[in-house]
């Protein structure tokens, strides 16, 4: 979407978070309880604004994912 990957390890912790990739670098962003850049390696301020947007605009979808992968999110 946009250029972009969002993903989810399959080993990971809480809080729910998701990662995101393009071609100049990747991010992660807790999910919840609120939405929120945990840390940046090469992307442009741009790109952090539009994947926040669509995580934000895509919050129950990612968390429900992530509770059927990884188990319910307490």
């Amino acid at each position: 979407m946009f250029g972009m990957r969002f993903f989810f390890f399959a080993n990971e912790h809480l809080p729910v978070h998701i990662h995101v990739q393009n071609a100049d670098g990747r991010a992660k962003f807790q999910v919840s309880p609120k939405v929120r850049l945990l840390s940046n390696k090469g992307l442009k301020s741009s790109d952090i604004k539009l994947a926040e947007s669509v995580i934000e605009e895509n919050e129950t979808t990612i968390i429900k994912a992530w509770e059927v992968f990884h188990g319910k999110a307490e």
